[in-house]
């Protein structure tokens, strides 16, 4: 019989009801417990998301929930503020993994903090950047491996910030370019108005350019003066790559290609081994999670590869500070965005 495993969700709004499904659908998983300061939502959550005949325990002291339950796998469903405590004390309770939701933390030095302290307990430690499992995504770079476009060039996106959203994308640029590291970071931002996202405090306009160690540069444009909502263009030798893009229509098209000697964009099969399963994107994650406890081997959103579009994050933040480009690795511990904004250094003091 295939292993059992008892799983603790710390955060009872939408996400973690994600992770409540995500962990579900692979069948092999119970909800023992769960933790939320706000106890109306616990309880909501627990009587939704929970086996009636096993119901999981409530908690809205999450540090009790973590000496007590016994969980082998945690979800950390809350603000970005909250995780580095959370994932230090999850793994130092003995969690033999942690599901985590992005942005990894408010600051370089707790990002980094976390995947010290799960690597310390040896616990595996993932975040959910998701967007590798959605179909139009393995699509889009199922068509550029196999060479519709030639040689990639260049990888752009666009997206409201460079925090909240902005973690997808530059995850999403190591996904297409194969994980390979980055060099350096150009980077600007504005804050003359400031605004926040769960808690995080985010730039008004941003631009990010990337070179990575393979020649391909990446460029993010964020806020407000950006012509599309949330994009993906794959630029190369030979033609481009564009995912989620506004159709004429007004209808959403989910990626679209234009190759060598193609006048128009065309529309291309999304096939059955690009789409994640009946699971969705989060339960083929939580089973890839399963898989590496098993098996062993890095997990498709590894802490690793969080910390290399986390990086680029505060690097476009610190390129901004210094009022140039910053090589990588990035030794810097804060976070130059909130530091020149507590400083009024940025678009006056928020």
């Amino acid at each position: 019989m295939a292993e059992q495993y008892r799983v603790a969700i710390i955060g009872c709004g939408g996400r973690g009801r994600a992770h409540a499904r995500a962990w579900r659908s692979t069948g092999r998983c119970q909800l023992v417990a769960v933790s939320d300061v706000v106890a109306v939502s616990a309880e909501a959550f627990a009587a939704a998301e929970g086996d009636p005949a096993a119901p999981p325990r409530i908690y809205a002291d999450y540090g009790a929930m973590l000496a007590e339950a016994r969980a082998d796998l945690v979800s950390v469903c809350t603000w970005p503020e909250t995780h580095a405590g959370i994932v230090a004390a999850a793994a130092a309770a003995g969690a033999r993994a942690i599901f985590s939701e992005k942005p990894m933390a408010p600051t370089w030095g707790e990002a980094r903090a976390m995947a010290a302290a799960a690597q310390r307990a040896g616990t595996l430690l993932a975040f959910c950047h998701q967007r590798r499992f959605e179909a139009h995504f393995v699509t889009a770079r199922r068509l550029l491996r196999a060479g519709a476009i030639g040689k990639l060039l260049r990888i752009e996106g666009t997206c409201p910030n460079l925090f909240d959203w902005g973690t997808h994308w530059f995850d999403m640029f190591h996904f297409y370019n194969d994980e390979q590291p980055a060099r350096w970071v150009l980077g600007q931002v504005d804050l003359r108005r400031g605004q926040r996202v769960f808690g995080a405090l985010v730039e008004d306009q941003g631009l990010s350019l990337i070179h990575f160690a393979n020649g391909v540069d990446g460029l993010l444009i964020t806020g407000e003066g950006r012509q599309f909502p949330e994009i993906n263009r794959l630029i190369g030798t030979e033609g481009i790559i564009e995912t989620q893009m506004p159709g004429a229509d007004g209808k959403w098209i989910p990626v679209r290609v234009r190759g060598a000697g193609e006048g128009e964009f065309r529309i291309p099969e999304i096939l059955e081994s690009d789409r994640p399963g009946p699971g969705g994107p989060e339960g083929r994650a939580a089973a890839d999670i399963l898989h590496c406890l098993e098996q062993g081997g890095e997990p498709e959103l590894s802490v690793t590869k969080a910390l290399r579009g986390t990086e680029l994050i505060f690097a476009t933040y610190e390129s901004s500070r210094r009022r140039g480009r910053v090589d990588l690795p990035l030794l810097t511990e804060d976070s130059a965005l909130l530091s020149m904004a507590a400083a009024g250094q940025i678009g006056g003091a928020h």
